[in-house]
């Protein structure tokens, strides 16, 4: 049997060994200890101010937990088990140095609201650094941009290709799925920074608590409106690791594009060697391992996802242990999501665009058909009937081995009399993708505004 708790006194034994094993969570929620005594010298110094303690009294408790922050990043400080969590391993500890004035720190608070505060300040930190290096990435992929605006790419739909675009307007895409990415990030932000503290174990407390001063001590706005909700809340991690899903699924997307053009059959990239690696038997390989890393890593942060929303989605209120689940996801959602990031930005800016593959591509799936079709509806000639007209000039072509911009004129004439000598203006590729003027087009204009933009969103943020 262990030794008796910290909350021992209703107990007559200790707890069971396996038990002891199966119930701890300080193998891994050590890494809340910078949040805990963040949070603990926050709550001393409102203690303070409430009367409970005196300004002395704060002022020893909250060197004492310098001390102890000290010791665990000199790696000097020993974790116990047996004190079952990162929360009482760091008061045992205090309650040493300090002696029994340690014991007052947790005076109007529980370990409920407690531990809502640590995950809340731990997740509020890893996002702001997952905005960072978001930002970093849509940068990377706006410098890029501008590199490539005038080099064309076969755009695709049902993956065949369809319709020519610049590779510039190919990467702004990317670059504002990922500035959802950011916004999404910085709107869960609002809903993780809200102070639980004073929620006390789900009632509140007798104590005249200030959880606004704790609030204002940590840089948090809003405080709870509920204390059954405070304790018992969890969105704000869920909201998390979806915000993270999603990068990583996007992330996961433009690693399968990479995987596809680094193919040497499309040969559209070629890839940095820091970010590939060799055959152990074929000496040609080189192979996107990065990139296949990542999407199958994708996988595993959408399972942190579903393993939170399982865990919830039974609990009655307010607290309950299985909330101890919700740290690991979390955990290692953003161990993934960081990783990847800042390797598909170091990636993005060493990979090499080859403008002569793409280019030539384009000359081979008939992609200036929509050119052709568009002339003769603007000659009047109704869309669904000029769409027949092209399709059949396509077959045409497509029997000879041919592009429709290599027919002559007068192969024209037999589809239409409409057609002119003017229609090769027309079915120029360069042509198509400047023609398109619309907002948030291929054409250069419009790619220019879309770069500015976010060069004046990236110049904000």
């Amino acid at each position: 049997m262990a030794e008796k708790k910290m909350w021992g006194g209703r107990f007559a034994q200790g707890t069971a060994a396996s038990m002891e094993a199966y119930s701890e969570s300080v193998s891994f929620d050590w890494q809340l200890y910078a949040e805990d005594i963040r949070g603990s010298q926050a709550h001393a110094r409102v203690l303070a101010k409430q009367g409970f303690l005196t300004e002395g009294e704060a002022t020893t408790i909250c060197d004492g937990l310098e001390t102890v922050k000290a010791e665990i990043e000199a790696g000097d400080f020993t974790w116990k088990t047996e004190m079952e969590d990162v929360h009482m391993n760091i008061e045992s500890r205090l309650t040493e140095i300090i002696g029994p004035l340690g014991g007052k720190l947790h005076t109007a608070r529980s370990r409920n609201d407690q531990v809502a505060l640590d995950f809340r300040l731990h997740v509020g930190t890893r996002l702001v650094a997952w905005q960072a290096s978001l930002t970093a990435l849509i940068d990377v992929l706006v410098a890029r941009a501008e590199e490539h605006r005038g080099t064309m790419l076969p755009g695709c739909t049902h993956f065949q290709p369809a319709q020519p675009v610049s590779l510039a307007h190919h990467l702004l895409a990317y670059a504002q799925m990922f500035k959802r990415d950011h916004e999404r990030v910085t709107d869960a932000l609002k809903r993780v920074r809200v102070m639980p503290l004073g929620a006390a174990a789900l009632a509140g407390t007798t104590h005249p608590v200030n959880p606004q001063a704790v609030a204002d001590d940590l840089g948090y706005e809003a405080i709870f409106a509920n204390s059954m909700d405070a304790v018992s809340d969890r969105d704000f991690v869920l909201e998390s690791v979806f915000a993270g899903s999603l990068v990583m699924a996007h992330l996961s997307r433009i690693c399968e594009e990479i995987i596809i053009w680094a193919n040497p059959n499309f040969g559209y990239v070629k890839l940095p060697d820091q970010y590939a690696t060799g055959s152990s038997i074929m000496p040609q390989k080189k192979n996107p391992d990065a990139c296949e890393l990542m999407r199958g890593k994708t996988g595993r942060v959408v399972g942190s996802l579903m393993s939170l929303l399982v865990l919830i989605k039974g609990l009655p209120m307010t607290y309950n242990r299985d909330m101890q689940e919700d740290k690991e996801p979390f955990f290692d959602a953003d161990k993934t999501v960081s990783a990847s990031l800042g390797i598909m930005a170091d990636m993005l800016r060493q990979i090499e665009y080859v403008p002569e593959k793409m280019a030539a591509t384009v000359k081979k799936g008939f992609l200036n058909a929509t050119e052709l079709a568009d002339y003769l509806a603007a000659k009047g000639m109704p869309f669904r009937e000029a769409h027949h007209i092209t399709g059949a000039a396509v077959a045409h072509a497509e029997a000879k081995g041919i592009g429709l911009e290599d027919m002559d004129i007068a192969e024209f004439k037999q589809f239409s009399e409409d057609i002119e000598e003017d229609v090769f203006d027309v079915l120029d590729y360069t042509a198509a993708i400047e023609r398109r003027t619309s907002p948030g087009g291929t054409g250069p204009d419009s790619v220019n505004v879309q770069i500015v933009r976010l060069k004046e969103w990236l110049a904000a943020v």
